[in-house]
C-alpha cells in the first residue's frame, strides 16, 4: 500500500488551509469519475521509468494526492539490479547530512544506516532500493518524497489506469511492446502520458518520423485519443523545487482538459493543447539543438552574441521542420519557445555539448552517461538527420533553384550529424557553421517554411 512508505506528507496545497485540501480532493474525484473508479477501488497510476523528469513526475503526484490512500494509488516502476557507484554513494551521504529533514526522515525510518555502510564500502545500494527513498540516481541533489517503487513490470502497469511513459524515447518502443502483453485482457483502456522525447526514422514504405505517442499506439494498440504528450519550460530538479514552471498536455480534449486539471499545481501551471505533433516533436527537436547551444556556450566562453546568433539560426531549422511536418503547427511562441529555450540554456543535452567542447567527454563514450542518463539528442540527430536526407523527399532550393534534399536548409543540423554521428568533425565545426559567410538570414528559412510548399504529410506516415 502507498501509507506504507509516505514517511511525512506535505501540506502544501493550493492555499494551505483546509479548503486547499478539499479542492484537491475535488480535482481527483473529477478524475476518478471520469475513469470509471468505484468508490473503494484506487485510482491506480504509475510512472514507468525513473529518469529524473520520470521521478520528479511521480513524487509531484504523491507529494499532492498521496494523502488521499483510499482513493489514488501511485507507483514507480523501474528496472531492478543497477548498482551505485562508490562515488555516488559518497556523494549521497554529504547530500543527505546536508538536509536536516532528509536526514531525520531516514533516521525516522531506520533507513539511514545503510547509506553509513556505502560511503564506506561496507554494502552496495541498489537503484531501485534507493528510490523508495526519493533519491534518483540521475539527480542526486535533489531528494525526492519516497516513493512505491515497483520491479516487476507486469505487476506495475497491469492493472493501471493511467500509465506515465518516463521513458527514454529510444526504449519506449521495446517497454511497450511488453507492456502490450500484460493488456491483452484487459477490459478497459488506460490513459497514456508520455514524457518522452525523441524520435524514430522509418524509411518504409516512405519515408517517415516516429514519434514516442506513435511508439506506444503501435506497440500496444492503445487508441491515440488515450495517449498524451506532456511537455514545458522546466528543469526537473527545479520544479520540485518549486520553481515556478509552466507545461501543456496535448492530445485529444477527452482528456487533455481533465488532465490539465489534475495536474496543475500553484507552481506547476498545466495548460491544454490540440496539437500533439507540433509539440512532440519540437519536443525532439530542442534536445538536438541543445548539444550544439552548450557546444557553442563551452568554446565561445559563454558568449552571449555567440549563444544568440545560435539560437536565431537553430529555431528557424526547428520551424523549417515542423512546417515539413504539420500543414499549421503551433508557433515556436510561448510554452514552445520557453521550452526551447530553457533546454538550449540548461538540462543533460545542453551539459553534454559543453562536455564534448571542453574535452572532457567523447562521442565514443556513447550517449547514457552515469549520473545523467540518457542523452536523448543524440540519437534524435541521427534519425531526423536520416530522414531529411532522403532523396525521396527533394524540395527545390530557393537560392540554387535546383532539388535538394530538406537537410541541405539545416546546416546547423548537418554539422551536428558530422560530430556526433558520422564523427567527421569535431565539436569546433558548430563555431564554423555559424560563421559562414553563405549562411542565409533566419528571416528567409521561416519565410519558406511559412509558405506551405513544403509541408510533406507523408513525413507522419500520412498519405
Amino acid at each position: 500500500m502507498v501509507g506504507s512508505i509516505m514517511g511525512g506528507v506535505s501540506n502544501e496545497y493550493s492555499n494551505g488551509s483546509v479548503q486547499g485540501c478539499i479542492g484537491l480532493e475535488e480535482k481527483l474525484d473529477d478524475l476518478r469519475g471520469l475513469v470509471g473508479k468505484a468508490d473503494g477501488d484506487p485510482l491506480r497510476i504509475v510512472s514507468v521509468g525513473a529518469g529524473a523528469w520520470g521521478s520528479v513526475f511521480a513524487a509531484l503526484l504523491q507529494d499532492t494526492y498521496g494523502q488521499f490512500r483510499d482513493k489514488v494509488q501511485i507507483r514507480i516502476w523501474r528496472r531492478p539490479g543497477k548498482t551505485v557507484d562508490r562515488a555516488t554513494a559518497e556523494h549521497l551521504f554529504e547530500v543527505i547530512n546536508s538536509r536536516e529533514d532528509v536526514l531525520r526522515r531516514l533516521i525516522r525510518r531506520c533507513a539511514y544506516l545503510k547509506y553509513v555502510e556505502a560511503r564506506l564500502g561496507d554494502r552496495a545500494l541498489l537503484a531501485d532500493e534507493i528510490l523508495k527513498d526519493g533519491f534518483c540516481l540521475n539527480m542526486i541533489d535533489t531528494p525526492l518524497c519516497p516513493l512505491k517503487v515497483v520491479t516487476n513490470l507486469q505487476e506495475a502497469v497491469w492493472d493501471a489506469d493511467i500509465v506515465v511513459n518516463g521513458l527514454p524515447s529510444t526504449e519506449t518502443r521495446e517497454i511497450f511492446e511488453e507492456i502490450s502483453k500484460y493488456w491483452k485482457e484487459r477490459i478497459t483502456v488506460p490513459v497514456i502520458i508520455s514524457l518522452a522525447k525523441g524520435i524514430e526514422a522509418a524509411l518504409e514504405p516512405v519515408p517517415h518520423i516516429i514519434t514516442p505517442t506513435k511508439m506506444i499506439n503501435q506497440a500496444t494498440g492503445v487508441c491515440m485519443e488515450n495517449i498524451l504528450y506532456l511537455g514545458g519550460p522546466n528543469i526537473a530538479s527545479e520544479i520540485y523545487n518549486k520553481e515556478y514552471a509552466n507545461a501543456r498536455i496535448c492530445g485529444a480534449e477527452k482528456w487533455r482538459k481533465p488532465l490539465a486539471k489534475f495536474l496543475r499545481q500553484p507552481h506547476f501551471i498545466v495548460w491544454d493543447n490540440s496539437d500533439l505533433v507540433t509539440h512532440e516533436v519540437m519536443g525532439g527537436l530542442k534536445n538536438v539543438y541543445a548539444i550544439g547551444a552548450g557546444m557553442v556556450a563551452a568554446l565561445t566562453n559563454e558568449s552571449a552574441t555567440s549563444k544568440s546568433v545560435y539560437f536565431a539560426h537553430c529555431t528557424s531549422e526547428m520551424i523549417f521542420i515542423t512546417h515539413l511536418l504539420a500543414e499549421e503547427p503551433e508557433k515556436l511562441a510561448g510554452p514552445l519557445l520557453a521550452d526551447t529555450y530553457v533546454t538550449l540554456l540548461k538540462g543533460r543535452n545542453a551539459w553534454y555539448g559543453q562536455m564534448l567542447a571542453k574535452g572532457e567527454l567523447s562521442p565514443d563514450m556513447g550517449d547514457s552517461i552515469s549520473g545523467k542518463g540518457m542523452i536523448q539528442g543524440v540519437s534524435a540527430v541521427g534519425a531526423f538527420f536520416e530522414l531529411l536526407s532522403h532523396s525521396s523527399l527533394n524540395v527545390l532550393h530557393p537560392g540554387e533553384n535546383k532539388p535538394v534534399a530538406p537537410v541541405e536548409l539545416c546546416p546547423i543540423l548537418k554539422t551536428l550529424y558530422k560530430i556526433l554521428i558520422s564523427r567527421e568533425q569535431s565539436s569546433q565545426a558548430i563555431l564554423q557553421a555559424l560563421r559562414d559567410e553563405n549562411l542565409n538570414d533566419p528571416r528567409e528559412r521561416i519565410e519558406i517554411a511559412q509558405s506551405h510548399a513544403f509541408y510533406m504529410p507523408s513525413l507522419l506516415g500520412q498519405p
